[in-house]
């Protein structure tokens, strides 16, 4: 649609209201509906927004230690310019006009703390060194027969799985709960996020989707209205959906695997493909992969940001622990899919589903380009067969702490994303290991309180 004809859509729709959202820190969709009046009087303007959106977890507890906002601010409005390209109808709200929003400051730049601007940052980069970056995030999650009161007076314990069992790629457990499954691929699908692939995976309740790739920002636009969309969706048919990176020790964790490749500006020609490469792969695709595997260790926390994420990342649990690439290995951190010219890529593994879209997204590029300028070599043969035990390159930090450390000490990841950025965040994850220091969990109770 034109800007016009989204516009007249707006103005004519009988509810009179726009839903408005904007991503914060840790991929949580933040927003509010705003009348039509509002909406047209922003819109060569700017929208205020609380700026608490980044001085607060995501369960809404403010940081005591963020620079950006605080009690010493006094947490004034931030400005918000909404992004008409993000125009779509929510189908299950009567095809409500929505909209996503950029965070910038004063004077009207970028703000350094928004994740959307972050990638936008990222994707100016790759174009001005020729490339067309196109992205898919895929994910996995857990859907629980549970409504949110159900589960909080559980506790979150012994919740109702919506189907029992271990049954990946079942044509029988898709027909279980039939009417959410195709509510999900056709909503979605009416949403603007376009499903390629839905399926159930091992696991109790859980289920896949694959995203159609697109440009950079709209994949990760995709991406992270994908994951409200599934719980405001499951919400309707009495459902749970979690998108926690592990629900269980006894069970798979959910990942969240971005999927990568670089165009020329015309969209013509895929620059990972090279037809008489023995695998396929172009030079500019191995300094790609050199580039994510020397930057993995100092920018982890972008692609696995909390405390769950490392319980994902174990041996033998479907999610890379090493330092290590292959060619349609899933037991490596990055797994390279040559051999056709139009869907040559490299897939990023460590992703969790837990991710923030933006951040994972503008990590995975920025490293890979980090690889390209620094004609980065591939000097690391890919690992043949089980990746767990390939540890010549080194391991995966193990622990949220240990990885925003290394990220905070980091000159290469304030080299990628700016000393801002880098400090804000890894503020924003310190906070989070402080949270769960002081949390004593049912595992303690379980080994202590019977036995010391």
């Amino acid at each position: 649609m034109t800007i016009e004809e989204i516009l007249a859509y707006v103005k004519q729709h009988p509810s009179a209201k726009v839903k408005v959202a904007v991503a914060d820190i840790d991929g949580v969709l933040r927003g509010k509906y705003i009348s039509t009046e509002k909406f047209l009087s922003v819109l060569e303007g700017r929208l205020g927004f609380c700026d608490v959106t980044f001085g607060w977890d995501m369960a809404d507890m403010a940081y005591d230690n963020a620079k950006y906002t605080g009690w010493h601010t006094g947490y004034p409005d931030a400005q918000v310019k909404l992004d008409l390209q993000t125009f779509r109808k929510i189908p299950w709200e009567n095809d409500l006009p929505f909209f996503l929003g950029d965070f910038v400051n004063d004077q009207h730049q970028p703000l350094y703390t928004c994740p959307r601007q972050l990638l936008q940052k990222i994707r100016s980069e790759a174009e001005d060194l020729g490339f067309k970056a196109y992205f898919s995030q895929e994910f996995e999650w857990f859907n629980f027969a549970e409504t949110p009161e159900s589960a909080h007076h559980k506790n979150f314990q012994q919740l109702q799985p919506l189907s029992p069992g271990m049954f990946g790629y079942s044509i029988l457990r898709g027909s279980l709960k039939n009417t959410y499954m195709t509510a999900l691929f056709e909503l979605l699908c009416k949403f603007g996020i376009p499903v390629e692939g839905l399926h159930t995976e091992t696991g109790p309740g859980v289920y896949e989707a694959a995203i159609k790739y697109a440009g950079i920002l709209e994949a990760a636009d995709q991406a992270i209205l994908f994951k409200t969309a599934v719980k405001e969706i499951a919400y309707q048919h009495g459902i749970m959906a979690t998108f926690m990176a592990k629900i269980s020790e006894h069970l798979p964790g959910c990942s969240g695997h971005v999927h990568q490749s670089l165009w020329d500006k015309e969209n013509k020609h895929n620059l990972f493909y090279k037809d008489n490469d023995p695998d396929k792969m172009s030079d500019l695709m191995k300094s790609y992969i050199a580039g994510q595997l020397y930057c993995l260790p100092y920018i982890l926390p972008m692609i696995a940001p909390t405390i769950n994420s490392y319980k994902r990342l174990v041996e033998g649990a479907w999610a890379p622990t090493t330092l290590t690439w292959g060619i349609d290995n899933r037991t490596v951190a990055l797994r390279a899919l040559p051999g056709h010219s139009k869907t040559t890529r490299l897939e990023t593994r460590v992703v969790g589903s837990d991710t923030n879209p933006y951040l994972a997204l503008s990590a995975c590029l920025a490293a890979g380009l980090y690889g390209i300028k620094n004609n980065l070599v591939l000097d690391k043969a890919a690992t043949q067969g089980n990746g767990y035990k390939d540890i010549s390159n080194g391991v995966l930090p193990g622990s949220l702490q240990e990885a925003t450390k290394k990220m905070k000490e980091s000159p290469l990841a304030v080299s990628l994303f700016g000393a801002e950025f880098v400090e804000h965040f890894t503020l924003t994850r310190e906070w989070e290991c402080k949270q769960y220091a002081k949390a004593v969990t049912d595992w303690e109770m379980k080994r202590y309180f019977e036995i010391i």
